[in-house]
């Protein structure tokens, strides 16, 4: 039987952060804990996405008893989604997507998206400078994250060009 696999993003009190979660996950339940993305420091509220893989019924059990251990679950991490009309394909984004989600094509100076791919880690969010990623709650039912319209615009078409500010600096050769 293959393995289930779920992300998760755990909030740890204050109380938590110092408990060998992980470990007791891999000892207690046979559940392996892949931490995508992670804000623990001692003495604070801490934040930590995984993806836990294992036997469906253990996995069930461990949620349980990280609910038991006072830490709070989202199972609901909503999706990334990306704005057409401010996303330059820059492809810095790219760098930081461990599961390959993003793909820059350098070729055709594109980026490429596959949302079924996407771990939800957020990685990508901060490394945009132009604000064209965030995080949906509400996962989008009518399509996918990138609309069929954008591949068919041509590189540098205005539409993909964000709103111009006065006294910004515009381009990839200015964001070093």
């Amino acid at each position: 039987m293959f393995p289930v696999k779920r992300r998760l993003t755990l909030h740890f009190p204050r109380e938590a952060v110092h408990q060998p979660i992980t470990y007791r996950l891999a000892v207690d339940f046979d559940v392996a804990a892949k931490i995508l993305r992670a804000q623990v420091a001692p003495n604070q509220l801490g934040t930590m996405v995984v993806e836990l893989s294992g036997d469906i019924d253990e996995l069930d059990a461990a949620e349980l008893w990280l609910e038991r251990q006072g830490l709070g679950i989202n199972r609901a991490p909503g999706e990334i989604r990306i704005d057409p009309q401010r996303c330059v394909d820059c492809g810095i984004c790219s760098s930081v997507c461990p599961s390959g989600a993003l793909r820059f094509d350098p070729a055709a100076q594109r980026l490429h998206f596959e949302a079924a791919l996407c771990l939800v880690c957020e990685q990508c969010i901060p490394s945009c400078p132009l604000t064209a990623i965030a995080l949906v709650l509400e996962p989008r039912s009518d399509g996918p994250a990138l609309p069929d319209s954008r591949a068919a615009m041509p590189p540098g078409s205005p539409a993909r060009r964000p709103p111009s500010r006065p006294g910004a600096r515009s381009g990839p050769s200015s964001w070093s």
